[in-house]
């Protein structure tokens, strides 16, 4: 059904190129002696298949032939600087070995990437230990003569490194340290001796290129006058990638892309045109990331529609450019979806012309285009795409029956821009279950298998589904599809049929689905389809505020649990962008509608992210509901907030200290407060060594988002928005200590590590004090705690090691923990274990993110037990 071009998204002009090749500098060999030539040439192109078959091993055979036919026609003699940009950043620099061999690899197959580095960790190095203090104005480092001389040394020294670990491995690579880059003052006054690029001579890279070496540079620049200029490597990159339009671009990084700042889920794909403004108002986009986004928008905005920015890691190079998957995050401009019914709406001549181009039954003559148009007619129907038709996808959707894709036609253009998905997401947002079909012959088949929960495949044809998991299902709705002729019978297992692994599929196209295959019994059709558990039904009231568009994002990539309802009185009517699994918008569930919905079975959880004192209501309605069903079986409830985490009656959810059983019985769950999960994790495991007559004492700091939220300014639609009640300039670059006695969390606290004591009746107390900081969310608590025997470092490290062995949502450390070991994590780290020196007191270190393991994280542990499924389930790396 794809047209064949690329299977599966991810790289438009993204930013890489292929060059002059090496038969260039072979070229120049042969004039003077032919044999040797002829030697030469057979050793390169050995060299080349060999890495070409070692690319097989990380992407389909297809796949990396066809991005290698494409690299190697995009460069020629007369424009050889035309495969990619690479910037390597200068963290990237210290895995100079893994970064050397990623960049040869691409030598060895005959492609020269333009490579520009940059060297900002050693600098700082080098300037700090000779008395020089970093200074940064809006992002951009303060340069002045001794900090550039100290810029010129250091990146010479990167560079000429680089150039001689690449020549180590029969690379070669020429350092260009000057000569590329004009520039003038950027701001003289504020910035020194920095400048803004006015010129690319692009001369030197490709003479280097031709002469069969790989192109090494640096960003500094040099005015009119001569002067040396700093610029800062990312837009020293950006600027190079304008001026040569390469057709792929690509940023290393450490981190392996760009990660979501709440969920801490890496970000796949960011379509600037659809997101960038949206993106830009997020409270944990800011700093470096807010400055990178905006360089990002400013060069695509300045290249073909068609060309795309990759954040990678220097490891996955190979996958982001010889597979359909790629690696890392993918940054384009994108194009406004539409969503129409009729052909009037989109243009007869605009879905003509398609059909007619693309369509696979058309060009193979099966089929006319006005055949095609006369068929849609006979049924109601959704056409899907972008603006310039790039994909086209028609979903017939007779009322109660099972919706069809018909047609998913896209141009070249379209699958290298990823745009593919973008349209088969919106189609998945509104229909929860979907059939179609693919043809053998179809170039990218295997996007088709990657995207279906299960398929049948027979003869070289194929029919796929998603979100029918019993096979008693499908083979109803198959035979639902012969009797209307819904599909056309050669897709459909109906009738003698061949097993699927002997279906007549060409060689190197799979012919059947990788998921868990299932015979129905009394049936000779092959299925296959994915054993799954059962879908469960979640509400969720309360869902403005950050931990609740937290869970409303994991709950996204939830495989069991379905989002129906979510509740805001303020947000009724407006859609919930946050969850893609369906076209779901707010609502103002009251009193009578949760018990109502109850008491009819509606929903299998109830998740209450309300403010404390405010879901007593909503719990007695459940309850009254649950009461008047027959069975009287109550559903699930998840308590966010502080009101049932004292109650008796109510489990207290806190799976790694309190255990398993409690919570998979219960019905009615307390989540833990996100201080309180942190004090807990700390004192527990020395409880056997605590000295009851003196409080362990507990120096909590938080991000501002655990501060919760305020109404902000309406948005351009009307939606009403939040804002933090805390901001980082309020706080003036410090912290804010608040509630110093008494807090909720201190009472928390001692309560539930009562019950681990050997004698619960002899209460713990804890002595807590939180501050608020100018980061957005992550908790680092401190504990101190007196003892009452003498023990060491190490003894107190191995309780912690004995108490959390096999949890795989706690990381124990030596060091002290810092913010990005728990920021955007889904678990609890410790670590920094000290004892005083009279060796009565320990003093440990842990942190989590406030919205993740200290609410929405540990929020999902509980409903998963609760409900019967994996405790990790849609929890991401758990």
């Amino acid at each position: 059904m794809l047209s064949s071009v690329r299977a599966a998204v991810r790289t438009p002009q993204r930013a890489v190129m292929v060059a002059g090749q090496r038969q260039v500098a072979v070229r120049a060999i042969r004039r003077i002696q032919p044999t040797l030539h002829r030697g030469l040439q057979s050793i390169a192109q050995t060299d080349r298949d060999t890495i070409t078959r070692l690319l097989y091993s990380i992407g389909t055979k297809r796949e990396v032939e066809r991005y290698l036919r494409i690299f190697s026609s995009s460069s020629d003699s007369s424009n050889p600087a035309k495969f990619a940009v690479i910037k390597i950043g200068g963290a990237v620099l210290d895995q100079i070995d893994e970064l050397a061999h990623s960049l040869s690899f691409l030598y060895r197959v005959g492609l020269y990437p333009v490579v520009l580095h940059g060297a900002g960790p050693q600098l700082n190095g080098i300037i700090e230990s000779e008395g020089v203090v970093p200074d940064y104005k809006d992002g951009i480092r303060v340069t002045d003569a001794k900090t550039l001389n100290i810029a010129r040394r250091v990146f010479l020294e990167e560079n000429l490194r680089l150039v001689n670990a690449l020549e180590k491995l029969g690379t070669r690579a020429r350092p260009i340290t000057s000569g590329v880059f004009t520039a003038d003052y950027l701001d003289k006054d504020m910035y020194g001796l920095v400048g803004k690029i006015t010129r690319i001579d692009k001369r030197p890279l490709e003479a280097a290129i031709r002469a069969g070496a790989l192109p090494i540079l640096t960003s500094l620049a040099e005015s009119e006058s001569g002067q040396i200029l700093n610029v800062n490597a990312d837009i020293a990159a950006g600027e190079l990638a304008k001026e040569l339009e390469p057709l792929k671009i690509v940023f290393l990084n450490e981190k392996g892309g760009l990660f979501h700042g709440v969920t801490g889920e890496k970000l796949d794909t960011i379509n600037l045109d659809e997101e960038y403004d949206e993106l830009m108002r997020q409270p944990w986009v800011k700093y470096g990331t807010k400055l990178k986004l905006r360089e990002f928008k400013e060069l695509l905005d300045h290249l073909p529609r068609s060309s795309s920015v990759a954040v990678i890691s220097a490891d996955s190079l190979q996958r982001e450019l010889f597979t359909d998957s790629g690696a890392g995050t993918l940054i384009r401009r994108g194009y406004k979806l539409f969503k129409h019914k009729s052909l009037e709406s989109v243009g007869p001549d605009r879905i003509r012309q398609v059909i007619h181009d693309r369509d696979p039954d058309v060009l193979t003559g099966d089929l006319s285009v006005t055949g095609v148009l006369n068929e849609l007619k006979k049924t109601p129907y959704t056409i899907y795409g972008d603006e310039p038709m790039d994909v086209v996808a028609i979903v017939t959707e007779p009322e109660g029956e099972m919706p069809v894709m018909t047609k998913l036609l896209a141009s070249r253009s379209g699958i290298l821009n990823g745009t593919v998905d973008n349209v088969f997401n919106a189609v998945k947002k509104d229909h929860r279950k979907l059939f179609w079909t693919a043809r053998a012959d179809d170039e990218n088949r295997a996007w088709h298998f990657e995207r279906a929960d299960g398929s049948f495949t027979r003869s070289g044809k194929s029919l796929f589904w998603y979100g029918v998991q019993d096979v008693k299902e499908v083979e109803k709705i198959v035979k639902s599809f012969e009797e209307q002729g819904r599909l056309d019978r050669s897709y459909l297992p109906v009738g003698p049929s061949a097993p699927p692994h002997r279906a007549g599929a060409p060689l190197g196209v799979r012919s059947f689905s990788t998921l868990a295959r299932w015979t129905v019994p009394g049936s000779s059709r092959g299925y296959a389809t994915a054993a799954a558990s059962q879908t469960k039904r979640l509400a969720l009231i309360g869902a403005r505020g950050f931990t609740g568009q937290t869970l409303t994002s994991l709950l996204s990539q939830h495989p069991h649990i379905e989002l129906t309802h979510v509740s805001s009185r303020q947000l009724e009517g407006y859609s919930l962008d946050e969850y893609t699994k369906a076209n779901l918008k707010y609502s103002n569930l009251s009193v009578e509608d949760v018990e109502r919905m109850e008491k009819d079975g509606e929903v299998d959880a109830w998740v209450m992210a309300l403010p404390n004192g405010v879901c007593k209501p909503f719990v007695d309605a459940i309850d009254k509901g649950a009461s008047a069903k027959e069975d009287g079986a109550r559903s699930v409830i998840v308590d966010l907030s502080a009101d049932y985490r004292f109650e008796e009656g109510w489990t207290y959810g806190l799976p790694e200290l309190y255990g398993r059983d409690a919570i998979r019985k219960s019905k009615r769950i307390s989540n833990p407060g996100c201080y309180a999960t942190s004090t807990q994790l700390l004192v527990a495991p020395l409880l056997e060594h605590i000295n009851l007559q003196s409080w362990p004492t507990i120096f909590g700091v938080s991000g501002y988002s655990g501060a919760g939220t305020v109404a902000g300014s309406p948005a351009a639609d009307g939606r009403p928005t939040t804002a933090p009640k805390v901001t980082p300039e309020s706080l003036a670059g410090g912290l804010r200590p608040y509630a110093l006695t008494d807090h909720i969390h201190e009472r928390e606290a001692g309560r539930h590590l009562s019950r681990l004591l050997a004698n619960p009746k002899s209460p713990i107390k804890v002595a807590f004090v939180p501050s608020v900081a100018p980061w957005f969310s992550g908790i680092m608590s401190v504990l101190s705690m007196p003892l009452t025997k003498t023990i060491t470092a190490r003894e107190v490290r191995e309780l912690y090691e004995a108490k959390y062995s096999g949890e795989r949502l706690i990381t124990i450390k030596k060091d002290v923990p810092v913010l990005p070991d728990i920021e955007n994590k889904h678990g609890w780290t410790v670590g920094g274990f000290q004892v005083h020196s009279e060796g009565d007191r320990a003093v440990v270190v842990g942190g989590l993110d406030n919205l993740l393991k200290g609410a929405a994280t540990q929020c999902l542990q509980n409903l998963n037990i609760a409900l019967g499924y994996d405790e990790f389930a849609g929890i991401p790396a758990a």
